[in-house]
């Protein structure tokens, strides 16, 4: 019996652990990982619908919308009417937000030191195409 999925998911358990535990050590409090992922998504692509950031992050458009509603009290991002599509929101970034980029990169940076210890360039290719090659199933077989 294969148990690719259960390892996948203590994978994610054990990186969101240490994600957090890395934000912590480096006094970053604004936020947490899962808004870690949001705010990623628009530091490269602001100025985007929910819908977008939905497809990007692979969070269900209820979660994101609750997250989002967090992130702006807490002055990260704000929501606005689409101008083409009243029906339609557009996510922005907050100055405050754009000052944490930096902070992130570095947590990004000291995550993937740890992911990656001891494993070769080749490695890490394989394994990312494989990562992305059980999305693309995944996403196929969820009819996106």
């Amino acid at each position: 019996m294969s148990n690719g999925g259960f390892l996948i998911s203590q994978v994610k358990q054990l990186s969101d652990r240490t994600f957090e535990r890395i934000l912590k050590a480096k006094g970053v409090d604004e936020f947490n990982g899962a808004q870690g992922r949001i705010l990623y998504i628009l530091w490269n692509n602001n100025n985007i619908s929910i819908k977008q950031i939905s497809k990007l992050t692979k969070l269900a458009k209820t979660t994101l919308t609750a997250m989002l509603e967090r992130m702006e009290l807490q002055g990260l991002i704000k929501r606005t009417a689409s101008k083409e599509d009243k029906r339609e929101t557009i996510v922005s970034l907050t100055d405050k937000a754009k000052a944490l980029q930096e902070d992130y990169l570095d947590v990004t940076k000291q995550m993937e030191e740890v992911f990656y210890k001891n494993f070769t360039d080749k490695q890490i290719e394989n394994f990312e195409n494989t990562l992305k090659k059980i999305i693309e199933n995944l996403e196929k077989d969820n009819g996106r």
